[in-house]
């Protein structure tokens, strides 16, 4: 084994993660869909790699942009506080095609309360599994906690979307498009919350600067659930949003009316485009390495970092997840 070259370190961030450019790119390099078609032994290997190069060995004759590539792949299939792969479809690199697929077929299927049910239950399933899978991994939740968690925010969604189907049936054609976005929002009101509870409950580990371990917060929890929430609805709501207003007009034309079998394929399509930018600008929102004032801290964890450190620790620092 050789040795990692003298000032590389691989989990430094290559674009500065302050501003929203720099987190933009960080994100268009970890999201990128390409990446879900990677072997799974091609990801363990790039495991391996990373792992190596943090204990300082690298396999010989290994490029700096072997890896960078291979850093890529790492923070797209494993979770940052565990280490563990994370199931594909959970990834936010399986955003642009899971979310295009399903936010496609909720904007083509609006019109017949059934219709709206399936694709509301399908989507709410798919935002589960994204939701578990990118919590803060050191919070550990029970089944029954997820099932609840899963059957309220569905609920919600359905609650939402029926209701306002049926109360849109008089109105313009273009307020009934935008009824899937407002139960998407709605649901992920609640869905990330209550897949996330155990945050809320038992707060999450907060560090120093420097990753030294301070206890455990509530309000940082809420906090970087909240910014999570703001994320997640900015993300579909472009796609959501604007799309229907596209296809509203388009549908007018007489070629597009003789080929109504293809407007699903093209809603996916567009979609897909919508997505490809924003899952990685929502992402880029708010910094991964969320922070907190010392003095909005809950008193008593207050007292004891500045019991222990003074006035040395003016921030703490969590992962918000995604």
């Amino acid at each position: 084994m050789a040795t990692v070259p003298l000032g590389f370190n691989i989990d430094a961030p290559r674009w500065d993660q302050s501003t929203f450019v720099g987190r933009l790119k960080h994100f268009l390099n970890i999201t990128d869909p390409r990446t879900v078609l990677v072997p799974e032994k091609e990801l363990d290997r790039a495991k391996a790699l990373v792992e190596g190069c943090r204990a300082g060995l690298v396999p010989p004759g290994s490029s700096r942009e072997q890896l960078l590539y291979a850093k890529k792949l790492y923070d797209s299939a494993f979770h940052p506080d565990s280490g563990e792969k994370m199931n594909l479809i959970g990834r936010m690199s399986f955003q642009v095609p899971g979310g295009m697929a399903l936010t496609g077929c909720m904007l083509q299927f609006y019109r017949t309360v059934p219709a709206v049910v399936f694709w509301q239950w399908v989507n709410q399933s798919f935002n589960a599994i994204v939701n578990y899978t990118n919590r803060n991994a050191a919070s550990p939740i029970s089944l029954r906690q997820i099932g609840v968690a899963y059957v309220t925010a569905t609920g919600t969604a359905l609650a939402t979307a029926v209701g306002l189907n049926l109360y849109t049936k008089r109105a313009p054609p273009l307020l009934a498009r935008w009824v899937p976005f407002a139960a998407v929002a709605a649901a992920n009101c609640v869905n990330i919350p209550m897949m996330r509870q155990q945050e809320i409950i038992n707060g999450v580990t907060v560090t120093d600067k420097d990753n030294n371990e301070l206890g455990c917060s509530r309000r940082a929890a809420v906090k970087g659930i909240a910014q999570v929430v703001v994320s997640r609805i900015t993300m579909a709501a472009p796609g959501m949003i604007i799309l229907p207003i596209i296809m509203e007009r388009l549908e007018k034309f007489p070629f597009m009316q003789r080929i109504r079998v293809l407007h699903g394929p093209l809603q996916v399509l567009l979609c897909g485009g919508f997505l490809l930018f924003m899952v990685p600008a929502a992402c880029a929102l708010f910094p991964q390495r969320c922070s907190l004032a010392l003095a909005d801290l809950e008193l008593e964890l207050r007292d004891s970092i500045v019991a222990k450190y003074g006035d040395k620790v003016p921030y703490v620092y969590f992962n918000k997840g995604l």
